[in-house]
């Protein structure tokens, strides 16, 4: 195993950090919404290479059922609380320190089952374009099966079964 290609060609470094506060507001749901998700790292802001988001989700909110990607792994780390991981096996009650990695093809679920708040990390390798799937999914309701298919195809979102 080697280091990745080389990406930066310049002698003397760049200004070119970004920094987000710990107060920033998170960029999908609000406070009635059981879901908040404030983007940490945007495939934009690391150049496609990840995308880091902070998951927090409101007392049994539930989450998404059994899915997988074809062209991206997703980690969790738990931050508080305790968050329901199906490992593709079996659930199992994660809590604060506890992380999960899903590699392309492996199948996943989370839910928050309990009744206090949980906060959790969710990492996408390499990066995607997952802020516009956090913000569309919640407006599906209307859509027609054939528009949800579509969604979750342009997405990597699929559906086992």
């Amino acid at each position: 195993m080697s280091y990745p290609e080389q990406v930066y060609f310049g002698d003397g470094g760049e200004i070119n950090a970004h920094f987000l506060p710990a107060g920033t507001a998170p960029d999908v749901g609000g406070p009635g919404d059981g879901m908040r998700i404030r983007y940490l790292a945007t495939n934009d802001t690391t150049r496609g290479e990840f995308g880091l988001y902070r998951v927090m989700m409101k007392a049994k909110s539930g989450g998404p059922r059994t899915h997988f990607h074809r062209t991206i792994s997703e980690s969790f780390f738990i931050l508080s609380g305790t968050v329901r991981l199906f490992n593709g096996e079996e659930w199992v009650d994660a809590r604060e320190g506890d992380f999960l990695h899903v590699p392309q093809g492996g199948l996943h679920a989370f839910s928050n089952d309990s009744d206090n708040l949980a906060e959790m990390l969710l990492l996408f390798t390499p990066g995607a374009p997952r802020e516009e799937f956090f913000e569309k999914l919640p407006k599906l309701g209307n859509a027609t099966q054939e528009e949800r298919a579509e969604f979750f195809d342009r997405h990597d979102q699929y559906y086992p079964g």
